[in-house]
């Protein structure tokens, strides 16, 4: 999911510019941190790859739990909006949107090894500290939310069958997604998250009326 740089060649020094400073720490802090987890992240690592100094950090974060902050806030939130919240909103059939996502989900051995960012930080640090549980509980809720909002819309449209809640069918979609990411992940095994996607897309057409309105004109497809 974060995929490291290529290997810059040698230049001239550039003039400073904070803003990209500060992203490369959040880059590198999250790709550090997404490989072996927040608590095994080892700061000098983190300065290594995103190629700035231990002043440089303390100017931009207070410290390794803020930069963890940053993370959440900034660099998940983006993810979230980009692979799901975006192409909701975009899309008229809502179905048809999550079902792409999902099967555009990769399989690669680093997406099985890693695990989904979001869920990991919530394991290892919602227990543990009460900021990273409060502002991954807002991720959390936004993502559900966007589902939820999308399938009432595609209820009215006539996508989604009236009888479905569409608070209850996204916290349970989310549930669904996250858990075979986690099994796949406990396992090692790509096998599993493929059929845990064939059984995801398999419940999303569930959610269709029998004969949905407009099934099939060429709703948005999402990225």
């Amino acid at each position: 999911m974060f995929r490291r740089p290529p290997a810059a060649r040698p230049r001239t020094r550039a003039p400073r510019d904070p803003s990209r400073t500060r992203g490369a720490l959040l880059q590198a802090a999250a790709r550090r941190i997404h490989e072996a987890g927040f608590q095994a992240t080892d700061l000098d690592a983190i300065l290594a790859e995103a190629g700035v100094t231990k002043g440089a950090l303390y100017h931009h974060f207070a410290g390794k739990d803020a930069l963890g902050y940053a993370i959440v806030d900034e660099v998940l939130a983006d993810l979230t909006r980009e692979k799901w919240l975006r192409p909701l909103a975009e899309a008229d059939d809502p179905i048809q949107a999550l079902i792409a996502i999902v099967r555009n989900s990769p399989l690669d051995p680093d997406a099985i090894r890693c695990g989904c960012p979001v869920n990991n930080l919530a394991q290892e640090m919602s227990p543990v500290n009460g900021a990273f549980r409060e502002r991954i509980a807002r991720l959390l809720d936004a993502w559900i939310r966007g589902i939820a909002d999308a399938l009432a819309r595609g209820r009215r449209r006539g996508f989604v069958r009236s009888d479905v809640s569409p608070d209850d069918a996204a916290t349970y979609f989310v549930a669904l997604y996250e858990g075979y990411v986690s099994l796949a992940k406990g396992v090692q095994d790509a096998r599993l998250l493929a059929s845990g996607q064939a059984q995801m897309v398999r419940y999303l057409e569930s959610l269709r009326p029998a004969s949905p309105r407009g099934h099939g004109r060429g709703a948005r497809q999402a990225g």
